[in-house]
């Protein structure tokens, strides 16, 4: 998909088959695991537009594996039903029609026990595509594999950000897990400082030397000017501030876009907070609990983190700040809380000998002001597959890092993840930049 360069994430994958295999079985197997807590009934509901069933990222993430690779590369291989093709082709217009996306939730057929068949299908025909294809076939075959690997694990951070809608808009609120003790942190956040950076023509992109999808790419060359960026994202308690001054209230701080969202659809904080006898309330996959002032604000839109720049007198990063600014850290200030740790939500930070910028890759995706588009060169690739990305490089904005739900091995520097400005069901903060 992308010249290749995928392949070195694993460099004897064409050679060692059973490496191969062992991988397939440990992503396919991450996602039995988040879906394991959940009933038939809590797999079928969609919450809203935005939201798909958990039943339906299961199939959906197998149907690429079996579109992708099975059907034109395994011999033999048949569909393992006539129908799924259409129920579970998310937006491959090159593959065919498909069923409308606001409509899964529509889908009670096929039952739950079947899409576990239909998984268990795919997987022993995958195995047998990567043991028995012949070595030059199989070498080719390689960056596809690789691609379907990150795209489900992908839909796996969408599952846990899907189900935590769906249990959202549940007056029982459920609990989706109990959470892995969170590190001793101090009852604030360290203090902001603002970390320089000099400007100048710099390189940005991915160099090829592992895995990257295709709007990672080419690397290239582009200019920045001196700038100065927060060693960690904002906070709950900084938040909290700007709704106290009235940050909903005024349209002083909002782009027009954003305040016309705010006014049609009655934001007065962020989505999973409420306020009960006084106090402030924040739904978590693992329950309503009281809201953590240190911990990383999360789930804003792309217009609250705007707004919440303009009034903390700084701006959200360019995604070249952003990435030059990572580049520089080191991998201990880089990383930060992924979905091995068990917490599904964002902690407080600690920058506790760290001269550079904290929680990075991981917590938080954070917005930047950059549009998303394609890099200076980039060429989707032929065929469906070119769909993954470079169709959607329109009236989106781009995040960089990870989040807490974000699988481990699925983050880096240069990862460009993208949503559209209105949208805050993911696990999305911000943290702040200025001119220097």
């Amino acid at each position: 998909m992308m010249d290749g360069p995928e392949t070195a994430l694993w460099p004897a994958a064409h050679e060692d088959r059973e490496a191969a295999c062992a991988r397939y079985r440990a992503v396919r197997g991450m996602t039995g695991e988040i879906a394991a807590p959940l009933s038939a009934e809590d797999q079928q509901i969609q919450s809203m537009p935005d939201v798909s069933p958990t039943k339906w990222h299961q199939a959906h993430v197998t149907w690429f594996f079996e579109t992708f690779l099975l059907l034109p590369h395994l011999d033999g291989y048949a569909p393992f039903h006539p129908d799924f093709g259409y129920l579970f082709n998310s937006y491959y217009e090159g593959v065919g029609p498909r069923h409308a996306r606001p409509a899964r939730g529509l889908l009670s057929r096929p039952p739950l026990a079947q899409v576990f068949a239909y998984r268990a299908h795919v997987d022993d025909a995958m195995e047998r595509l990567i043991r028995e294809t012949a070595t030059e076939r199989w070498a080719a075959l390689v960056p596809l594999f690789l691609l379907g690997l990150n795209h489900e694990q992908q839909h796996q951070e969408l599952m846990l950000t899907d189900i935590k809608h769906v249990f959202s808009v549940n007056p029982q609120k459920p609990r989706y897990h109990e959470p892995s003790p969170a590190p001793q942190r101090n009852s604030e956040a360290p203090e902001i400082r603002w970390l320089g950076h000099a400007g100048g023509v710099v390189e940005l992109g991915h160099d090829g030397r592992d895995f990257g999808f295709d709007n990672e790419f080419p690397r290239h060359r582009t200019w920045i000017e001196d700038f100065e960026i927060a060693s960690r994202p904002v906070t709950n308690r900084e938040f909290l501030d700007f709704i106290e001054d009235g940050g909903y209230a005024s349209a002083r701080h909002w782009l027009s876009d954003g305040w016309t969202t705010v006014r049609e659809r009655g934001w007065q904080a962020p989505i999973y907070w409420r306020q009960a006898d006084g106090a402030w309330l924040e739904f978590t996959l693992s329950g309503e609990r009281s809201l953590d002032p240190a911990a990383p604000v999360c789930h804003l839109s792309f217009y609250e983190a705007d707004a919440f720049a303009r009034w903390a007198g700084a701006r959200l990063p360019g995604e070249a700040e952003w990435e030059v600014a990572a580049r520089e850290a080191t991998p201990e200030e880089n990383a930060a809380n992924l979905l091995a740790a068990g917490h599904l939500h964002p902690v407080a930070a600690t920058d506790a000998g760290a001269d550079g910028p904290v929680q990075l890759l991981g917590d938080v995706w954070e917005w930047t002001q950059s549009s998303y588009g394609p890099y200076p060169g980039f060429r989707p690739a032929a065929g469906a597959v070119g769909e993954y990305n470079g169709k959607f490089m329109v009236n989106q904005v781009t995040l960089r890092g990870g989040s807490c739900a974000t699988p481990p091995g699925h983050a880096r520097v240069t990862y460009r993840n993208f949503f559209y400005p209105d949208q805050r069901w993911q696990f999305t903060g911000l943290r702040l930049a200025r001119d220097a």
